[in-house]
């Protein structure tokens, strides 16, 4: 990746930070520097104050008003929300200078120019702790943590880089860190951000404001290296820095410029270089605060359609219910009124049986024996019968086959209900008038075979 494009993730993230027109420009934000800041001063980190606040480490700031790097003191600062950590600012040479990519709050660490601020920040990531649902746990291995008061902590010694112990603070040029974003960090600064929160602006106002923490008053060596708390400057919270990281030398040039600033066209230009400066600052703000707005719009966009969505669902799920109420309702109401035909049906007296309607269900029909005492002519009555039973089961087979035919050619031309009405009808009316015919027949042939069987009977002599 070139320096280029380093350069354009860098604004990228800083145009997306929402912070006040004071901290921008406290920090230096959008000037180019010509030479990188002092090396990043050894100091020792205080203990986190209050369970929840997060580390800030430390960084040179630049003054144009003064042309002079300042110290803004590491100190512990309570997130503007559950889940974000602190992304530091760090600076960066873009072929014509040293340009500051300011810090930003967000639920990922993104690129920090590889710069190494210990306790956590190693240059990569941060290892000082991690988020457990709305708590925050601090890695004792790599952070100064108090365990009377703060419990949620762990112990992870594998994370300690051993390797770069470089004290360098800036990025590329001449003698700076060579990393280059990744692909997750480049992503990460496409994440939505928050700038920093009013506790960290008043913090860099006033270390801008304290002469000596200038770099040229200290020497790379800030007394008030870290804080507690932000912006508490005194008391027994206060750390100093042991020792410089690296002998502090600015360039020869710097001093000419300071005496050149005092000439008319010098002053006129550079006022001119800070209204520019100041326009563009403003125009980046803007953006961002627009971007900013947009994005919570969108989440509101957002928030009210899942709403509806859950109130949609809950009205469908309480229409659901009712209709499934009423369904119980209507079966309880088919199994009071089928109780109470079964019951009605039970008490009153148990009617014959219905007249066959189809010649399929009609049994056969029975005749008893003759019994005339005189065999061979029972004989002949017998063979009588048996053929009128013949002839009679003739007929059923004929006339049942005839309703099935007739049966099929409904289902098959659709017959309206009136229609199989009147074909039922007359089903049935066949089938009994057959009957009828049938019960005729046995009952002539019983009565040829009546006188036969008086006759044969003994005769009992006159008393």
């Amino acid at each position: 990746m070139s320096r280029n494009s380093l350069f354009q993730s860098a604004i990228l993230a800083l145009v997306i930070v929402v912070g006040s027109a004071t901290a921008f420009a406290a920090v230096g934000v959008g000037v180019a520097v010509s030479f990188g800041p002092p090396a990043l001063p050894v100091y020792v980190q205080p203990p986190c104050p209050v369970p929840g606040y997060l580390w800030v480490p430390g960084y040179w700031a630049w003054d144009p008003s003064f042309d002079d790097y300042y110290w803004v003191p590491g100190t512990w600062v309570e997130p503007p929300q559950v889940g974000f950590l602190w992304t530091p600012g760090y600076w960066a040479w873009n072929g014509g200078g040293f340009i500051f990519n300011a810090g930003y709050w967000g639920p990922t660490v993104g690129f920090y120019g590889g710069i190494n601020y210990g306790f956590g920040y190693f240059g990569t990531g941060y290892v000082g702790g991690r988020w457990d649902h709305d708590r925050f746990y601090y890695n004792r291995a790599v952070t100064n943590v108090n365990v009377t008061n703060i419990h949620n902590v762990y112990n992870n010694t594998t994370v300690i880089n051993r390797s770069n112990v470089s004290r360098v603070s800036y990025n590329g040029g001449h003698g700076g860190i060579s990393a280059r974003p990744t692909a997750q960090q480049e992503a990460a600064a496409h994440e939505r951000h928050l700038g920093p929160v009013a506790a960290q602006e008043q913090h860099v106002q006033q270390a801008r404001n304290d002469q000596q923490l200038r770099a040229s008053v200290n020497h790379g060596k800030p007394p008030i290296a870290a804080t507690e708390k932000p912006a508490a400057f005194h008391g027994s919270g206060v750390v100093a820095a042991r020792q410089a990281g690296a002998p502090y030398h600015p360039p020869a040039q710097r001093a000419a410029t300071e005496a050149n600033r005092n000439q008319p066209g010098a002053r006129k230009e550079t006022a001119q270089q800070q209204q520019a400066t100041q326009r563009q600052q403003a125009e980046q703000r803007q953006q961002a605060t627009q971007k900013q707005e947009a994005a919570q719009r969108e989440q509101a966009t957002q928030k009210q359609e899942a709403a509806q969505r859950q109130q949609a669902a809950e009205r469908e799920q309480a229409t659901q219910k009712q209709e499934a109420a009423q369904r119980q309702q209507a079966a309880e109401r088919q199994q009071a009124e089928q109780r109470q035909q079964a019951e009605k049906h039970a008490a009153q007296p148990q009617s014959k049986p219905p007249a066959p309607t189809h010649a399929k269900n009609l049994p056969p029909h029975q005749m008893p024996p003759p019994n005339t005492g005189n065999a061979k002519q029972d004989q002949q009555y017998q063979k009588e019968q048996q053929q009128l039973s013949a002839q009679q089961q003739k007929e059923h087979q004929q006339l049942a086959q005839q309703q099935q035919r007739e049966h099929q050619q409904a289902q098959q031309q659709h017959y309206n209900q009136q229609r199989m009405q009147q074909m039922e009808q007359q089903h049935a009316q066949q089938t009994q008038q057959m009957e009828a015919r049938h019960a005729e027949q046995m009952q002539q042939m019983q009565q040829r075979e009546a006188p036969s069987m008086a006759h044969n009977q003994p005769k009992h002599p006159p008393k």
